[in-house]
């Protein structure tokens, strides 16, 4: 078997294994590719993935909408009903920079504004996640890219 192989049969990569020719180890038992993926698996693990930043995150939106983001539009959208009985003020208080608290659950809920709470929009799988919750709460539908980039881009512009 070769140390390829050996590494991906253990886990120790995500990929599937590239033949290479095999070279005997200077080390008997000891399989040096195997290591080497071993190791960067672990690096990879230890690093936050997807972390952007806000303003990455908001590039990416505007990207996807074809259009440049407004903020101010992102504050009406954020203050107002679409139809449904929630806003998104209603748990994020309409003033974002502060903590809020859930409408039904009651549980608090950290500042939504980046400047307040620098977790906010770095990680992208969490902030799609919460959109799509948020937005079929106060929608009854997912946000559009265009609605999230102006969305985002009035929170960027909060200050605590």
């Amino acid at each position: 078997m070769r140390c390829t192989q050996s590494a991906y049969k253990l886990g120790m990569t995500h990929a599937a294994p590239i033949q290479y020719p095999h070279r005997p180890s200077s080390f008997p038992g000891v399989c040096l590719q195997g290591l080497a993926c071993f190791a960067l698996t672990l690096a990879c693990a230890a690093a936050p993935a997807w972390a952007l930043t806000p303003a990455e995150m908001l590039a990416g939106y505007a990207q996807a909408a074809g259009q440049a983001p407004q903020a101010v539009r992102g504050q009406q959208f954020f203050d107002a009903t679409h139809g449904k009985e929630w806003r998104c003020s209603t748990c994020h208080t309409k003033q974002p920079a502060a903590e809020g608290t859930h409408a039904s659950t009651r549980k608090a809920i950290t500042p939504l504004a980046p400047a307040a709470n620098p977790k906010r929009f770095t990680d992208s799988a969490k902030t799609e996640k919460w959109f799509r919750r948020n937005c079929n709460d106060v929608l009854g539908r997912e946000c559009t890219a265009a609605e999230k980039a102006d969305v985002l881009a009035w929170l960027i512009s909060l200050k605590p």
